[in-house]
């Protein structure tokens, strides 16, 4: 145990460890064809990170692979990564418009022509809705705000009830907090500090409205943030850098847990790689087959692996996507029915308000918010909203939200036999609940601020941006789809390690549920499989 705290509170320093990271991965070379792994684990965001961390103090080699880049080389203009407010090919995966979130402005696109090329943030489009996805190593840890929320233990309970709560809470969130550097704003500071005049404005007409506010604590190292603010260090939150990832100050994956499992020498990572197969290997473990792609999304080499264990990290959409495909093609045939079900967007809704000219929110706004919304206790429509930025370097009055709702709708991925890829069932109007619950919290501020809706920032005269998610979950349940350690049943040695377990909601923003459930999990799956 002293062990992995010194491990981690090195890595969360930015000590040598992050070095050792970017030692510990390539391009094209970690992993070959024909190669022999003792535990390989796909994909790098919150599930693999912590899979691999605790595989490697446990003393087993792994190998991680990862189909983005390893975010590590400077840009021509010497940054890592692009800025929202300049976005080039450096933000968005193999796409050649950008497709923000917020895509209009007066009700005219806002987004730019770009060239091809693995980016950082994925906008994977389906049926009825976009998913955004971090792409490199680190995952969607690169390009999230930051926010560190633990959910309410009675919803936790609900949508986990085969999950020891008091285990939870007591060891495995403060494991996972301790592990992701998760950090507490300076309260008084956030009171005078220009880049967050857009929350207080926000905050306050909430509470002058009749709801309770709350801080939020974060990954982003707020004492840097200070010395943006003091411009005595380079800005990224207060430079317009979050969702194609933060330059300066956020403690990503890579310089956390990935950061600590590299420092143990067990760790290969492999970049730009693609998993497309899994299927029981003859002489034992798994067969695992991967394209390597280039920077434009091209085939370059297909390799084939033997793994005695694989732990499946690819994210709710991937790994859902990869087993239900799997399944389909007959090299997992006995994956259980639920493979694939149980998928829903932690009830994602987007909206922004106009404020009066006199109600200025600020030209500078931080990228990391610090405070939410709570009105999940209201049973007529729970909902938990993070207050926003809108980093446009100007000021334009307006307060932007992403609402987090008790949406029930679900959906489910199906193989598409015509195109040989996987669809998801989910539909824009399976949204309306989130929109009813936030309605009614918006409405109401809205009528006792004297303000309205700002309807052209999601579209022409559209006020609900409901065709979108950051959060997927679900699709391999925890103790349906898996048993109750995320173990596949009848594939011994074939575990799912993400955010796909989770019932599709979690009330709050859920990468520190996955990181929690993912310790909890991999304890329980060293100590009965691997020693």
């Amino acid at each position: 145990m002293a062990k992995r705290r010194t491990l981690l509170r090195a890595a969360v320093l930015g000590a040598p460890a992050a070095a050792l990271l970017a030692k510990a991965t390539a391009a094209g070379a970690a992993i070959a064809n024909g190669d022999h792994v003792p535990a390989l684990v796909v994909g790098s965001g919150y599930g693999g990170a912590v899979a691999a961390l605790r595989l490697t103090q446990a003393g087993i080699a792994t190998a991680l692979v990862e189909m983005g880049m390893a975010w590590n080389t400077p840009g021509s203009d010497g940054k890592v990564f692009c800025s929202m407010l300049g976005p080039d090919q450096r933000s968005y995966w193999l796409r050649t418009t950008t497709d923000q979130p917020v895509g209009y402005f007066l009700g005219i696109s806002a987004n730019r022509s770009i060239t091809r090329y693995t980016g950082v943030l994925d906008s994977e489009k389906f049926a009825g809705i976009r998913v955004y996805q971090g792409r490199g190593v680190g995952g969607g840890s690169l390009v999230n705000g930051g926010m560190a929320v633990v959910p309410k233990r009675d919803y936790f309970t609900q949508i986990l009830p085969s999950v020891d709560a008091n285990a939870m809470y007591s060891t495995y969130f403060p494991r996972a907090s301790a592990g992701l550097g998760v950090n507490s704003i300076d309260t008084a500071w956030f009171e005078s500090a220009d880049c967050y005049r857009y929350a207080r404005v926000s905050r306050d007409q909430a509470r002058a409205s009749g709801y309770t506010t709350t801080f939020l604590n974060n990954v982003y190292d707020f004492a840097y943030m200070k010395q943006e603010q003091a411009g005595t260090a380079p800005r990224s939150a207060l430079a317009s850098e979050v969702i194609y990832g933060n330059n300066y100050g956020k403690r990503s994956l890579d310089k956390t847990y990935l950061a600590a499992a590299a420092a143990t020498g067990r760790l290969s990572v492999t970049a730009q790689h693609v998993v497309t197969a899994v299927a029981p290997a003859a002489a034992g473990g798994y067969s695992v087959t991967m394209n390597q792609i280039d920077t434009g999304g091209a085939t370059v080499a297909t390799k084939t692996v033997r793994a005695d264990r694989v732990f499946l990290a690819a994210g709710s959409v991937g790994t859902s996507k990869l087993l239900v495909a799997m399944r389909a093609q007959g090299k997992l045939p006995n994956l259980p029915d639920a493979v694939g079900q149980g998928w829903g967007n932690n009830g994602n809704v987007m909206v922004a308000r106009a404020n009066h000219i006199w109600n200025t929110t600020g030209a500078l706004e931080s990228g990391m918010p610090a405070m939410g919304i709570d009105n999940w206790s209201d049973a007529a429509g729970p909902v938990f909203a993070e207050i926003a930025p809108f980093p446009a370097g100007t000021e334009l009055w307006i307060s932007l939200y992403l609402a987090i709702t008790k949406n029930p709708n679900r959906a489910r991925f199906t193989f598409n036999t015509s195109t040989g890829g996987v669809d998801l069932s989910w539909q824009t109007a399976q949204n309306q609940p989130a929109i009813n619950a936030a309605k009614r919290v918006f409405d109401k501020i809205n009528k006792a601020q004297v303000t309205v809706y700002r309807s052209d920032l999601f579209g022409v005269n559209k006020v609900w941006g409901d065709d979108l998610t950051y959060h997927p979950l679900g699709g391999c349940i925890l103790n349906q789809a898996t048993d109750n350690y995320g173990r596949l049943p009848g594939y011994p040695g074939l575990y799912v390690m993400d955010g796909s377990l989770i019932p599709g909601s979690t009330g709050v923003n859920p990468f520190v549920t996955i990181t929690a459930l993912a310790e909890r999990n991999i304890e329980q799956i060293i100590t009965t499989d691997l020693s």
